[in-house]
């Protein structure tokens, strides 16, 4: 019984995207299994509703209980159980912590941290809120956004947060402006003292809606590990930006 579930399996999962409709042998002789087999797989898969013939070519495709497990499935997704291991895989990478940042009107606010173990860990959690001009996590997001909103931001009125706070307009600007032409920011003690900060803008649909950051404290994050650390913070970014995509999730309501 087993034996047959799992040709019923495989042959389910040949209908994808790139190949969505097959012939009975077509199918048999992809997956090296006798012929008659197939067809009586098929046969059971029709009446159940997972795969339907067409009267004219004979050929299969799948059917509409394919389409209902699908949306129980994609109903009972969550962004934090598809994004998080991303998080967690880039933490490990570098053994520093991981933030995943969302863009909420005006303000950035922290969806997921993922912290090392074992080491100096940040005060920052989930849910947290900081203002766009402050830090690297943050100014990568404004920096993507347009010319209007960012000199909104900037009129009202830029805080101090330690010695370190970027608060005059136009180096601000020009640091903008630094980050949208190399694509990644970063910044030390500028919200957190002692800590240091990269960050990559996260887009969807060709607008920022976050940013993806790894901090650690100054003697940790030398220049020759924010240098190695950089391409994974990126390859992190596409992964999570793609699962969104593929996924159509979407991060805050």
């Amino acid at each position: 019984m087993l034996k047959t579930l799992n040709a019923a399996l495989k042959v389910l999962k040949m209908f994808t995207r790139e190949k969505p409709v097959w012939g009975g042998r077509e199918l048999a002789n992809e997956l090296n299994m006798n012929h008659t087999n197939v067809y009586r797989i098929l046969e059971t898969l029709e009446k159940n509703g997972f795969v339907k013939k067409d009267k004219v070519t004979k050929k299969y495709s799948l059917g509409y209980a394919v389409w209902e497990l699908g949306m129980i499935m994609y109903d009972s997704l969550h962004s934090r159980d598809l994004i998080r291991p991303l998080l967690e895989e880039l933490r490990d990478q570098t053994g520093e912590s991981v933030f995943l940042i969302v863009l909420d009107n005006k303000e950035a606010v922290t969806l997921e941290v993922v912290e090392p173990e074992n080491k100096v860990k940040f005060s920052v959690s989930a849910g947290s809120r900081a203002p766009l001009y402050v830090g690297a996590s943050y100014r990568s997001i404004l920096a993507f956004t347009s010319e209007e909103f960012i000199e909104s931001v900037i009129s009202d009125g830029l805080t101090k947060y330690t010695d370190r706070t970027m608060t005059d307009p136009d180096e601000l600007r020009k640091e903008l402006k630094k980050i949208r032409k190399q694509g990644w920011a970063i910044s030390q003690g500028e919200y957190t003292e002692e800590v240091i900060a990269i960050a990559v803008p996260l887009f969807s649909n060709d607008e920022v809606i976050g940013s993806i950051t790894v901090s650690g404290p100054v003697y940790r994050m030398t220049e020759e590990k924010i240098e190695a650390y950089l391409p994974l913070l990126m390859e992190t970014r596409d992964k999570v930006a793609n699962t969104i995509q593929r996924y159509q999730l979407k991060l805050r309501d």
